[in-house]
């Protein structure tokens, strides 16, 4: 792995840390200064994204050994992840997700309801552009490190995009509502409110899951393993590459890799080829981890044999 680049890329993710925090506390604030449920909740959801985010990043220095060459598979992983903190996570944002949505139906069943404040609007507009731009700028950071964490990145955004369009609607409603003397419309508030407690219990709930159970291996398209591919085809002595897996958990991608080299070579010297392919892959791709390298002789197959194998075999072959 590039030590140059894994600082970059952790403070890369320490930045959507600190801008989740942020969002959370100022919805938070005017959520409560302008009587918004759902501007309250949408804060609770910002703030179990840095939660999220806080429970893969916090056990990283203990996750690799550089040193030791052990083989990594998804139960040392889900060892390594620190499963306890991300548990207290999940139960803190699952508890957080009920209040919201016991308090919602509160307002809701009670029915004194009032339009809450201009700045409950402003607010939650100000977040989807900030959001957004934060989320622009790492997605191509991280679209640049060919390893396909963008797309996980991008799905765990799309998420928390449909939380803040709800709250967004909700709060539009409600004010409209008591601007124009709409009694029902007042009720878009506690509603919205309700939905993005049920979201955020989603994401309690799959945070705990994936600790207790482990995030499950998905396999990279083929354009995503594609520069994988290319660099191995890079290293001097490979004549192809027969067969290369890219799975994807958490924040790092497994290779499982297949290369062909001269049948003529010693087993000593196809060794270092394979080694020499493995150190590129981690030091070119940050968030490559493990690489499992397979060398087989390389076979031209039928009609292209080469003369010296003719030796042996008593039918010829077209070419002599």
């Amino acid at each position: 792995m590039n030590d140059k680049q894994l600082p970059q890329s952790d403070k890369m993710v320490w930045t959507g840390v600190a801008g989740d925090l942020a969002l959370a506390a100022a919805k938070g604030t005017f959520g409560y200064l302008s009587d918004s449920k759902a501007l309250m909740g949408d804060a609770l959801y910002s703030g179990s994204d840095a939660a999220a985010k806080l429970a893969e990043i916090l056990p990283l220095p203990w996750r690799r050994e550089p040193e030791k060459k052990k083989r990594v598979t998804p139960h040392n992983l889900q060892n390594n992840k620190g499963p306890i903190i991300a548990i207290l996570f999940s139960v803190l944002i699952l508890m957080g997700g009920l209040q919201i949505a016991f308090s919602a139906i509160r307002d809701l069943t009670r029915g004194h309801l009032s339009a809450p404040g201009q700045a409950a609007l402003v607010t939650v507009l100000i977040s989807i552009v900030v959001k957004e731009a934060v989320f622009q700028y790492q997605y191509r950071y991280f679209k640049k490190l060919g390893d396909g964490s963008h797309a996980a990145y991008a799905d765990n955004h799309r998420f928390s995009l449909y939380t803040s369009i709800t709250v967004f609607i909700g709060i539009s409603l409600a004010m409209a509502g008591g601007s124009f003397n709409l009694h029902p419309l007042l009720y878009m508030d506690p509603i919205a409110a309700l939905l993005t407690g049920c979201l955020i219990i989603r994401k309690g709930y799959s945070l705990i899951g994936a600790s207790v159970y482990g995030k499950k291996l998905q396999e990279l398209p083929s354009e995503e393993a594609a520069s994988f591919i290319e660099t191995v085809q890079r290293v001097h002595g490979v004549i192809r590459v027969e067969y290369l897996q890219a799975l994807e958990q958490g924040r790092y991608v497994n290779l499982q890799v297949k290369i062909s080299v001269n049948p003529r070579i010693t087993v000593m010297e196809a060794q270092d080829i394979a080694e020499c392919a493995r150190k590129l892959l981690q030091h070119r791709f940050v968030h490559v981890g493990e690489v499992h390298m397979d060398v087989v002789p390389y076979d031209p197959g039928y009609p292209y044999k080469s003369n010296h194998e003719l030796v042996d075999n008593e039918i010829p072959t077209l070419l002599q």
